[in-house]
């Protein structure tokens, strides 16, 4: 079997993924998504947890695991958990350079799996305090990591951008290609 499952529910994963003109299934089992690491470590365990507990369920497919955090100052964002937090996140990343790492795992059937790490960085501008109010009153910022998403109203607010952006938004495509291609998954033969 060449199914390939998503372990995600994220609608921008799934629109990026998409975009290779791949045919996927997506299933995400919940999974304990605490980790105390280091962000560039935290996303590689993280995607690697999504993807086995796919694995559990479709043993005979390929599965594709993602996770993405922002890290500014050693400090890991993951999703704000209300809008305080969101307001705090938005203003520690304004007019400064912080990295998105997003790590991708894949596992084939048998359970081989390669995971691996891109790490992007971005500059935002200085920020006004009512534009970021604005943003988190918006709603936009609460499922995203670091509070905001690079295809939203933070695309905007973005100077400088060094390495994959559609890493920043969830799932860096040249390293799926990469890691689907490595794991045997018949990329050409998919469509």
């Amino acid at each position: 079997m060449n199914r390939l499952i998503l372990a995600s529910r994220s609608p921008r994963r799934c629109e990026l993924l998409s975009r290779m003109g791949l045919s996927f299934e997506t299933d995400a089992p919940d999974v304990d998504e605490e980790c105390d690491l280091p962000a560039s470590e935290a996303v590689q365990l993280l995607s690697l947890r999504k993807a086995s507990a796919a694995f559990l369920l479709h043993p005979d497919c390929f599965i594709l695991g993602a996770d993405t955090l922002v890290s500014i100052d050693g400090r890991s964002l993951g999703k704000p958990k209300d809008e305080a937090e969101a307001f705090r996140m938005l203003k520690s990343l304004s007019g400064r350079t912080h990295q998105v790492y997003t790590g991708v795992t894949v596992i084939s059937p048998g359970g081989g799996n390669l995971t691996a790490l891109d790490c992007t960085d971005v500059t935002f501008d200085s920020l006004e305090d009512d534009e970021i109010m604005a943003c988190v009153l918006s709603g936009e910022p609460m499922d995203k990591a670091g509070a905001y998403a690079l295809q939203g109203r933070a695309g905007a607010w973005i100077t400088h951008l060094n390495g994959s952006d559609t890493s920043v938004i969830g799932l860096p495509l040249y390293l799926v290609r990469r890691l689907l291609i490595r794991s045997g998954f018949p990329l050409y033969g998919n469509a």
